[in-house]
């Protein structure tokens, strides 16, 4: 992308002054060279509360039922323009983000708590996916809302380099992060690039840092033009009515690579 672009850069760590503190800085400083806008979130600087719950849907003028249908809620909140001001303001940051940078630790094989409640309450139904009211069309992969705009995520992780390849313990980090790359982010329309990995984060020196800040510089350099992941498309074809995959589609597979191309 020759032009100016904004990009949304969301990171998950709780210490300013750790690996993540300074991947975070040197990325943003690296995205900023370029002529792009950053748009940054860090989400435990700012207090983002994680948990839905009940209560921050009911007011006066909406009175919920004994059994809170948080699914329906939300997505009638969202109809209505009645979300909580934080997650209006966070969709109001994706509705202008032309890329997504997503930067956590690996906790647990999987995102911190806090980033995993910024989805749970940013993408609703409705606004990151659904069916169009017009067209009837279900808005999800091929048809998401977010179609288009590219998806990087950069991990620090404890393990060793080995530990994370496909005969690692484990395992592949594309396979690792499955439910982030693809039922997350390509879900919902954005293009997931193939995720950048720091290993032995725990173990790592200020001599290793030139190493570290490079890589992190190079892949956002690729940002708008490295090829992503390409999720297989879910209404052309390769999966049956009950969404799994026709016989003849990649029968040598199975697992979470079948369902990319």
């Amino acid at each position: 992308m020759d032009e100016s672009a904004r990009v949304l850069w969301v990171s998950a760590h709780p210490e300013p002054l750790s690996l993540n503190g300074s991947i975070r800085r040197t990325g943003i400083a690296a995205v900023t060279a370029q002529s792009h806008t950053v748009d940054e979130v860090d989400l435990y600087a700012m207090g983002w509360d994680p948990v839905l719950r009940r209560e921050q849907f009911e007011s006066d003028d909406a009175v919920l039922p004994t059994r809170f249908d948080a699914t329906g809620e939300v997505r009638r909140a969202f109809t209505m323009g009645r979300l909580p001001g934080d997650v209006a303001t966070e969709q109001d940051r994706l509705r202008s983000a032309d890329a997504l940078v997503l930067q956590f630790p690996l906790w647990w094989y999987g995102m911190p708590a806090i980033l995993k409640g910024w989805f749970d309450r940013v993408f609703t139904s409705g606004f990151a996916f659904g069916t169009d009211p017009r067209t009837g069309m279900r808005l999800r992969f091929e048809n998401g809302p977010f179609s288009g705009r590219p998806a990087l995520v950069i991990v620090t992780a404890g393990d060793r380099p080995g530990a994370l390849t496909p005969r690692g313990i484990s395992g592949d980090p594309i396979d690792l992060l499955f439910g982030l790359l693809h039922g997350t982010l390509a879900y919902t329309g954005f293009s997931p690039l193939p995720p950048l990995i720091v290993p032995s984060a725990d173990f790592l020196t200020e001599a290793d840092w030139p190493q570290v800040e490079t890589c992190v510089h190079e892949r956002l350099s690729g940002l708008f033009t490295d090829a992503p992941l390409r999720a297989r498309p879910q209404f052309t074809g390769d999966y049956t009515d009950d969404w799994v995959l026709k016989n003849d589609v990649a029968p040598e597979q199975t697992g979470f690579a079948a369902h990319w191309l």
